[in-house]
């Protein structure tokens, strides 16, 4: 009878050391990368400016009360699709829905599709005759991702440089827990006026050359949690699960000592 048991005990321990060591297998990230690898970046796109985005734009001149014409129109835009931080409204102009934004003696000047430095550019033709040595500075002001799901810090992330990867959007969130599934990280995006779907490995080196590396805005990461997130849902089941182990090894110590 007793070594009926010390074989349920063995087999119990057995069973819950093996679920822990299968589970640290998948946490490390890039698996499969060799040392001393190189690799050409050929999957970086430049962001184009989207309808709703707000751009920041600054023009200036030899003579700053001809140039700062063209930076009156820039007014706080409110709403919950920009104010990430109430407290702190966003200032820039608006791209309206077809695309198009407004500056003062300039009118309707369409940047929809176009990267930042072509908005630039564009800008820079039209306000150049009419000032010396212009200089014109566009910024993307609301570019955000979002980071959400088995996270350290999830939540809305402003971002100030328009290249951002992925790794750097988890950096930001904390990294993944322990109990995150790191095969599959779910990217949300809207492309066209479509919201797509995209399931990343980040224990596979694949990831740099994807062409979901790089972030656009809007972006929304979701980090499926695993499962033993749902095993230790609570902190009272993690306390039991090591207490049952130990008490299992004391168990079978006590009574092959006692045979």
């Amino acid at each position: 009878m007793k070594k009926r048991i010390n074989y349920y005990l063995l087999l119990l321990v057995f069973s819950f050391l093996t679920s822990s060591c299968s589970s640290v297998k998948n946490v490390p990230y890039f698996q499969d990368q060799q040392t001393d690898e190189t690799e050409t970046i050929n999957n970086f796109s430049p962001i184009t400016v989207q309808p709703q985005d707000i751009l920041g734009i600054n023009v200036t001149s030899l003579n700053p009360l001809a140039s700062d014409i063209y930076n009156t129109n820039q007014n706080r835009v409110n709403g919950n699709n920009f104010d990430i931080n109430p407290t702190n409204p966003i200032t820039g102009i608006l791209v309206d829905q077809n695309g198009n934004i407004l500056l003062p003696s300039i009118g309707s000047i369409k940047v929809a599709g176009l990267t930042i430095p072509k908005v630039q550019e564009k800008i820079y033709n039209i306000v150049s005759p009419n000032l010396k040595e212009a200089s014109v500075t566009v910024r993307l002001i609301n570019f955000k991702i979002s980071v959400i799901g088995d996270v350290e810090h999830p939540g809305v992330y402003p971002i100030s440089n328009e290249r951002v990867t992925i790794t750097d959007a988890l950096g930001l969130a904390g990294d993944l827990n322990i109990t995150a599934t790191r095969t599959n990280v779910l990217l949300v995006r809207e492309i066209d006026g479509q919201r797509k779907f995209f399931h990343i490995d980040l224990t596979s080196k694949n990831l740099f050359s994807s062409p979901y590396y790089y972030l656009k805005n809007n972006d929304l990461i979701y980090v499926t949690p695993g499962k033993l997130k749902y095993a230790q849902a609570s902190q009272g089941l993690q306390i039991g699960a090591l207490l049952l182990s130990a008490l299992s090894i004391v168990a079978i110590v006590y009574s092959t000592l006692h045979r």
